[in-house]
């Protein structure tokens, strides 16, 4: 499988190249990249063979990256996060002719942690919802992607859940809140807990990512799954179905 990398300079782009291998790149592409050796200073000036577009850029380049992947018949992993709703609306347009992967987080644990977070919300009864996620102290979004679509499937069991952020106001918690609470500190990877407690017991469901090296083997996984699959919109939940 030949991959383009788009955002190939980044921290992420540089760990999922090198965990490609050299065989596996057709173009590492980066608005920082003077052309040569392999390298690009963006998509368009890339006119070879690829099987897939890896995307670890910023999601202001959505709309350019779908329009080329059109263009090219190529299926795209995007794997950046803070889309605005424009920028989402051109990556579900795409889907519709090209294979579209988009996940704000590559880890199969976080997926399979989504899957059991679902059922105890759906299992557990009315019971009190809480979430802490931790980054590093440069994460410009809060709360993560990450956070954010944990709590969405958490909706999905309890359709009345409303999302309250940064709670920083004295008062009752509502029955029906799920609090999210954003740590920014150090060089941290990327930590989610989801607290569930009805009074007399509690389940806690955490995890730790310790090295960033896991989302890059995510993302060559999902990229090599994607390959095979028809134009649609996917993302993790359907990857490990």
């Amino acid at each position: 499988m030949k991959l383009i990398i788009n955002g190939a300079g980044g921290r992420m782009g540089k760990i999922i190249a090198s965990m490609a291998g050299s065989e596996n790149i057709a173009a590492l592409v980066d608005v920082t990249f003077e052309a040569g050796a392999g390298k690009y200073h963006s998509l368009d000036d890339f006119t070879g063979e690829a099987d897939c577009v890896i995307d670890f850029s910023n999601h202001t380049s959505a709309p350019e990256i779908m329009t080329y992947c059109m263009k090219r018949n190529l299926p795209v992993l995007i794997a950046t996060t803070g889309h605005t709703q424009e920028e989402l609306s051109a990556i579900r347009e795409a889907s519709a002719k090209i294979p579209v992967f988009m996940s704000p987080n590559m880890s199969i644990g976080v997926a399979l942690m989504a899957d059991i977070a679902e059922r105890v919300a759906r299992v557990f009864g009315e019971c009190d919802i809480e979430m802490i996620e931790a980054h590093h102290n440069q994460k410009l979004d809060v709360p993560s992607g990450t956070a954010l679509m944990l709590a969405k499937r958490l909706q999905e069991a309890r359709e009345n859940l409303t999302f309250n952020v940064g709670r920083h106001e004295n008062g009752k918690r509502d029955t029906n809140e799920l609090g999210i609470h954003s740590l920014r500190y150090g060089s941290e990877v990327g930590t989610h807990e989801i607290i569930f407690s009805n009074g007399l017991e509690t389940i806690t469901i955490k995890h730790d990512a310790k090295d960033r090296a896991l989302f890059a083997r995510g993302a060559l996984s999902a990229a090599e799954w994607l390959v095979k699959q028809k134009p649609g919109f996917y993302g993790m939940r359907d990857f490990i179905s």
